[in-house]
């Protein structure tokens, strides 16, 4: 029997964020304002059902009322959460020239990825035209703990974020890869204070690679850049030769999209 309710209660939560998505796509440039009656017809809802509804996004902020004749319209905070969404692809569209850039002055694969729950996502790759190269594909996964953009983007997440993901393990990939939360904790302080990452063969043996910080207006991290490449290409020499080429074109990203470099974080400090 409680099972039965429980569905039940399940099935009209889904029902009531259908509902209010579509009240919601009522709403157009033609018709920037709708009273209870006109919207209750358009859905096919009873009136109460919708003032439900409508009072709920007033909460949120989702919808706003006209004082004057009771009327609703989008609210703020749609447009708050469309301008996160623009921001977000507008900083790929930012990235992307200084990529390629990137990729042909090095010889070696660029990558730009974001964390994404407990792993990192690709959103843009510019690959090598070498034969021998680091091949890999926009919307591929790899590991957060053992590749140089992943530790990157660790570095500047709160503790109570770090704890979540160490909560879930830390597969090893590599004899290099680091599995010890403490150790990683270090290794995260490391990157913080040079600003930048390494990967030395941790996610994958035969493989190195560099990654620093994108950050927006208002300082956060939200994407990390790397060069990857095979060790052989990649030695430690050459390696530190490109951190000073990699930092400036992630200060290039960053700064494009309003972020404003203090001295303590413009200059990345030596292995």
């Amino acid at each position: 029997m409680e099972r039965k309710l429980n569905s039940a209660k399940s099935r009209t939560r889904l029902s009531s964020v259908a509902n209010s998505l579509r009240l919601i796509k009522a709403f157009s440039e033609d018709e920037y304002e709708i009273g209870i009656s006109d919207l209750a017809k358009r859905l096919g809802l009873a009136k109460s059902t919708v003032h439900r509804l409508a009072s709920t996004l007033l909460e949120q902020g989702i919808l706003e009322q006209n004082a004057g004749d009771g009327k609703y319209h989008l609210g703020l905070a749609l447009f708050e959460l469309g301008a996160m969404v623009r921001r977000k692809m507008d900083f790929t569209m930012e990235a992307r020239p200084f990529l390629r850039t990137l990729m042909e002055k090095t010889g070696e694969t660029v990558h730009l990825a974001i964390l994404d729950h407990d792993s990192i996502l690709y959103i843009i790759t510019h690959e090598s035209k070498q034969a021998l190269r680091m091949g890999s594909k926009v919307g591929t996964r790899a590991p957060v703990h053992s590749t140089a953009v992943g530790k990157t983007l660790l570095a500047f997440q709160p503790d109570e974020e770090l704890e979540r993901i160490f909560a879930r393990g830390l597969p090893q990939s590599t004899p290099n890869t680091i599995t010890d939360p403490k150790a990683l904790r270090r290794e995260l302080a490391t990157v913080r204070a040079r600003n930048y990452a390494v990967d030395d063969e941790e996610s994958e043996i035969g493989l190195r690679a560099i990654a620093a910080p994108i950050r927006i207006y208002s300082g956060n991290v939200v994407a990390a850049i790397s060069i990857a490449g095979p060790v052989h290409r990649m030695a430690r020499k050459a390696l530190l030769g490109w951190v000073r080429e990699l930092v400036d074109v992630a200060e290039a990203v960053s700064q494009r999209l309003g972020w404003q470099p203090s001295r303590a974080e413009a200059r990345p400090r030596r292995a």
